[in-house]
């Protein structure tokens, strides 16, 4: 089926508030081309472009999460990881005028003074350049483990409870989701996965809590406005009672 007939089974009234996106199969994409694995990431950039389009044109979209670094890729080789870097620095040269256009608010989600000063850098000025745009936020996780942050978390509430900020009778659900990397948007409704992989990956473990779990063969290269628009219906083909009954 293609692009506008697809788009044209949502049902406007039931989009998903906040997305999040497993961006995987970039490594796997080259290899079959015979392409290095940072040709697959270079690749990427453009399903990213695909998937911001497409969940900015359905309008109810208010969060767009995707899962660029996690803490787990310091292991990969040191080539692969500055491209990495180099192509996320790329990213925001070439597509903070037409997100800020666009009315789309950029956050880094993660473990940001861990990376390179320059990056850094960069990403300050683009958060701040978008700060006051409501349209849709985009969040770009960089350095980012869904442990890491709950260890971030906790840290927080233990800091706020020493220095008389938070009381502990009052640390609950709400004293830890405003202690999140991201903690302006919705409730996580939908995650995609993308090459096939049934795994979360240690992304967002306390956000997943009734997200529902969506997974492609897609590789990311190839992921296109289509298949995000086809993941949205089988989102809203699901029931969601959470945790109750009908």
């Amino acid at each position: 089926m293609n692009e506008p007939a697809i788009k044209s089974e949502i049902d406007p009234k039931r989009i998903p508030r906040h997305v999040a996106i497993i961006m995987d199969g970039n490594g796997r994409w080259a290899k079959k081309k015979g392409l290095s694995r940072i040709k697959g990431h270079e690749a990427g950039a453009t399903s990213v472009r695909a998937v911001t389009e497409a969940s900015r044109e359905l309008g109810e979209i208010k969060s767009l999460t995707l899962y660029a670094f996690s803490t787990e890729n310091w292991r990969r080789t040191k080539t692969e990881v500055s491209a990495l870097f180099r192509l996320l620095s790329r990213y925001i040269k070439l597509e903070l005028d037409n997100l800020h256009a666009e009315g789309i608010r950029v956050n880094i989600i993660g473990r940001k003074s861990e990376l390179p000063k320059k990056l850094q850098q960069e990403i300050a000025e683009s958060e701040a350049h978008t700060q006051g745009n409501t349209s849709m936020d985009l969040n770009i996780a960089v350095n980012y483990g869904g442990r890491t942050e709950l260890v971030d978390v906790c840290r927080s509430i233990v800091e706020d409870v020493e220095s008389g900020v938070l009381r502990k009778k009052n640390i609950d659900e709400k004293a830890i989701n405003e202690r999140l990397y991201y903690s302006d948007g919705h409730d996580l409704d939908l995650m995609i996965r993308t090459s096939g992989e049934m795994r979360i990956s240690n992304f967002m473990l306390w956000q997943l809590s009734y997200a529902e779990i969506i997974a492609t063969k897609t590789l990311w290269p190839d992921f296109r406005k289509r298949h995000f628009y086809q993941a949205i219906v089988d989102y809203q083909n699901r029931d969601r009672n959470f945790g109750g009954r009908k």
